[in-house]
């Protein structure tokens, strides 16, 4: 496995990310078991793999789970990226967005069920035109001085966003 430098960082992560967004069962014929993430997983570690990407939202918070479960043994070797913005929760109208409260939320649950005590890399899942930029980036900024999580990122949004947001 070759591994890059993610961005101007210094981090080595494997030039392959595994995607987890079908670790589970929980949305049918889209997910996987256990035994097969498993055997998933296992062979990308052994090919030297050591960023893996899931989210919040992944088969409702399963994909982080067994995410969790499987870096455990060895949680320094791994980078793990994690994604928050999209809802967990469709009659909160709070549980969704890249506001602050959003935020908190996501990031502790996403701890919890990853139990580890920081996200090696947090990504804003989608653009939220609804929350200020300012908004977004003080409470991503709080989180990284807090330890909680080392890296940021974003999906899903126009570059211009990105750009305002640097």
């Amino acid at each position: 496995m070759k591994y890059k430098l993610l961005g101007k960082s210094g981090l080595r992560v494997s030039e392959l990310c595994l995607g987890t967004m079908t670790f589970g069962e929980e949305r049918g014929t889209m997910g996987n078991t256990k035994k097969e993430c498993r055997k998933i997983f296992d062979a990308f570690a052994d090919a030297g793999g050591n960023y893996i990407d899931t989210a919040n939202v992944y088969m409702y918070g399963t994909s982080e789970k067994w995410v969790g479960e499987f870096v455990r043994s060895q949680r320094d070797k791994f980078v793990v990226a994690s994604k928050y913005t999209l809802t967990m929760d469709p009659d909160d109208p709070n549980a969704h967005g890249s506001h602050r409260k959003n935020l908190t939320r996501s990031l502790e649950e996403s701890l919890r069920r990853l139990k580890t005590n920081y996200i090696d890399v947090l990504l804003v899942h989608a653009w939220d035109s609804m929350t200020p930029l300012e908004e977004t980036m003080r409470a991503l900024d709080d989180f990284v001085k807090a330890g909680k999580v080392l890296y940021l990122g974003v999906s899903n949004t126009p570059a211009w966003v990105v750009a305002q947001a640097n």
